[in-house]
């Protein structure tokens, strides 16, 4: 019989899958380093807004299973934060506004003509697997943002540094994030800590947080492939 872990020991378990962030992908990384080129970059945003259009659902979906009033009322900040409380406010408008920076209309990004099948084989998987897993495996599946922060300085960092051609204001998405995946990835640990307590769910939550590693390096792979090294 598997041992039952202690919240600690769950947390170090799914901390471990820092390895298998997508910031270790080829492609993130030599995006990091100044080596992408401006059609790497637009291929990038394009593709990459059509993950973050399915931010909002990914969480709706999450809420429309979750018990528990107190988490619903903190998660719900997530939707806000993608959406926005008014037109023209919130991630994914800050996320449209970074794609006019890098020479796209936004036209051409929300009718998707850019979109990889990989990419929407992959974001399209973890849409389903909210709607269709315990409510707290999806939770745990959101824990990469255990990683996010790190990440979004690093790129930050990385844009200003070797992409000036970028408007600056074209990367308030990265800093907002910065401050906001703290806050969410605190919540959902906490989630997970507290009802993953049989070694079934523990095993469950760690696999879905390993889902979700892939979902976001196969997302790279089918970028990479379609954009890279032309």
């Amino acid at each position: 019989m598997t041992a039952i872990l202690t919240p600690d020991e769950l947390e170090e378990s799914l901390r471990a899958h820092a390895k298998q962030y997508h910031s270790e992908h080829p492609f993130h990384r030599r995006m990091n380093a100044g080596q992408s080129t401006p059609e790497e970059l637009r291929g990038w945003v394009a593709n990459r807004f059509y993950y973050q259009m399915n931010i909002p659902r990914k969480d709706g979906a999450i809420l429309s299973h979750c018990p528990d009033s107190d988490v619903r009322r903190r998660w719900v900040q997530r939707i806000v934060d993608h959406d926005g409380v008014t037109e023209g406010t919130g991630g994914i408008e800050s996320w449209l506004r970074l794609s006019e920076a890098v020479g796209l209309t936004r036209e051409e990004v929300e009718d998707s003509r850019h979109l990889l099948p990989g990419v929407r084989f992959a974001v399209d998987a973890y849409v389903t697997f909210t709607r269709t897993k315990p409510w707290v495996e999806s939770v745990a599946s959101s824990l990469t943002e255990l990683f996010a922060p790190d990440l979004m300085a690093e790129r930050l960092s990385a844009f200003e540094r070797y992409y000036t051609w970028i408007a600056p204001e074209g990367l308030a998405y990265f800093r907002a994030r910065i401050s906001q995946a703290p806050r969410d990835s605190e919540h959902g640990l906490e989630i997970v800590r507290k009802y993953c307590v049989t070694p079934e769910t523990q095993a469950a939550a760690v696999a879905a947080l390993s889902f979700k590693c892939d979902v976001l390096w196969s997302m790279l792979d089918a970028i990479d492939q379609g954009y890279g090294n032309r």
